[in-house]
Formats: C-alpha cells, sequence, structure tokens
C-alpha cells in the first residue's frame, strides 16, 4: 500500500457535506478542517476542498485516481440530471439547489446490504459507531497519519461470526439479521455477482427482499446507494413520506398516505431519476 494523492478541478456537484451527511454512507468523517476522511474497501481516502480544487489523500493498493473516479461516481454528468429535475418543478429546483453538491456514491455491494441492514430503527451516530465496531473486530488494519482505520470486513471474515458475538457488539434485534443474511450469501443463496450484473431492477429487488432484515425501504437503500446503482428506486422513510405528503399529497394526516402512493406519485413525476428525485427532497427536508 502507497500514500498517493489525485487533484481535480471544483465540480459545482461535489460538496462534501452534501455528499457525505445525506444519509447514504456511514464512513466517512468530518476532520478537524473541514475535510472527511473514510475507508473505501481497502483504502483510506481524504477528501478536502482547497481553493478551486478538490484533492483527495490517502493510503490504497491500486490507483486513486481509479478509486476515486469510480467510488464518487465522477464520470456521471449531475450538471445534466440536475438541469432535467429542475424543470419538473419549483418544489424540486429549491431542493436541488440546497443539495446541489450530492453525489451518490458506487458503495461496496456486500457492505450496503449489512450497513442498511443496521440502519433498521436506527440513529446515524449509532448505526456509524456498531459498523466501526465490526470492523474493527473483523475487518484488517491499517494505519495512515498516525491513526489506526479498519476496513469492513469480507464475506469471509463474517461467516463464522455468531449471534452472540453480534449481541456483544451492540446489535440488538438485528443479531439474528445479520447472521442469517450471512450465511445466505456465503453459502450462495444470493450471488452478489449475479444481483449486480441483472438489469431487471425488479428481479434484483425481489432477490434483495429474500436476506433477513432486507424490507422494501433497505432493499430500496441498497439499490440505490451501492455499486448497483439503480435511480429507478424510490426510498420511502419518515422523511420521504412528510415531504411527499406536503408538497404533493396534502392528506390531513401523513401517517394516512400509503406508500403506494407515493410511490405511483413518484414514478409520474419523476420517472426513471426518481431515486436521485428523492435523495435531493430528502436531504432538503431533513435539514430544513
Amino acid at each position: 500500500m502507497q500514500e498517493q494523492e489525485y487533484k481535480i478541478k471544483k465540480l459545482d456537484s461535489f460538496e462534501l457535506k452534501d455528499i457525505f451527511e445525506c444519509g447514504q454512507c456511514f464512513r466517512w468523517n468530518e476532520q478537524k478542517d473541514g475535510s472527511y476522511t473514510g475507508v473505501i474497501k481497502d483504502a483510506i481516502i481524504n477528501v478536502k476542498i482547497e481553493d478551486e480544487n478538490i484533492i483527495f489523500t490517502g493510503k490504497c493498493k491500486g490507483n486513486i485516481e481509479d478509486i476515486v473516479n469510480y467510488y464518487f461516481d465522477l464520470n456521471t454528468n449531475y450538471e445534466e440530471i440536475k438541469q432535467k429535475l429542475s424543470n419538473i418543478d419549483e418544489y424540486l429546483k429549491t431542493s436541488i439547489q440546497f443539495g446541489k453538491g450530492i453525489r451518490i456514491l458506487n458503495q461496496d455491494l456486500w457492505e450496503t446490504i449489512i450497513s442498511f441492514i443496521i440502519s433498521a430503527n436506527n440513529n446515524i451516530p449509532r448505526i456509524k459507531g456498531i459498523i466501526e465496531r465490526i470492523s474493527k473486530r473483523y475487518g484488517n488494519e491499517i494505519q495512515w497519519n498516525g491513526e489506526k482505520y479498519y476496513t469492513f470486513p469480507s464475506i469471509e471474515q463474517m461467516k463464522n461470526v455468531s449471534v452472540q458475538e453480534y449481541r456483544d457488539l451492540g446489535l440488538g434485534f438485528r443479531d439474528i439479521r445479520l447472521y442469517e443474511t450471512t450465511q445466505m450469501i456465503s453459502n450462495g443463496e444470493i450471488k452478489l455477482q449475479s444481483l449486480k450484473e441483472n438489469t431487471n431492477t425488479q428481479q434484483v429487488r425481489e432477490e434483495l427482499l429474500k436476506l433477513s432484515g432486507v424490507g422494501p425501504k433497505v432493499a430500496d437503500c441498497i439499490l440505490l446507494f451501492s455499486e448497483l446503482k439503480r435511480y429507478d428506486v424510490f426510498p420511502i422513510d419518515v422523511w420521504v413520506r412528510r415531504v411527499m405528503n406536503e408538497l404533493y399529497i396534502k392528506e390531513d394526516d401523513e401517517a394516512k398516505v400509503s406508500k403506494k402512493k407515493i410511490e405511483d406519485l413518484a414514478e409520474k413525476k419523476f420517472g426513471n431519476l426518481k431515486g436521485l428525485a428523492q435523495q435531493y427532497l430528502f436531504y432538503w427536508r431533513r435539514e430544513n
């Protein structure tokens, strides 16, 4: 592993807070200088914006340029996407102006599955703490700049972890779900490579729903926030239900708004970019 640096010109669609605090990832932490440091597979990367540049430094096995271009989806034209979505209505235009620096990351599928099972009925500091403890216990240690970091453990590293061991790490009711899902994937009941190769979002979703601890919302988060990168899903949580009701549906009691009604409306208004529309609306509503 070697220390490397990669520098690119500042992009309008790249703001650190928007990317790392919008609820899509759990292994990035803000540093005292406003930069963020995180773990991407077996690489430790720090990202900072300085003057007119975005600077990536870190310790990695592969080429930092390749790792960063893929993970941050730097070859996708977000300006074009934002323009298309902004033309739909004023609400979406406002939410895009607020979260203009969001990019959907290409996160490792295995890590995203486990992370979003952990996220169910949980808050972000706690989710991050659990993932960090699992990584410290079962992943590989990497030292960089006087700090210790831990890779997210592989399927192989987690396949013999017991329910009790998960419970000891503070997973609560999710312990059995992590255990069962790890077994299903390690014994080949669900093949991650097949999910990556299947272009039919609904079929992939149905496979994900077979995993223990994966309900519709978690499945949609995995589809959107992992390297599966399906923009045609619309994860619905309390914030999304609220914003869709306040802006478009306008029921007196938002709890009575059905998931199907929200999904049908999202499909009609946002089409195959509804995953991105969801992210802008969610982030805008939650932060305001």
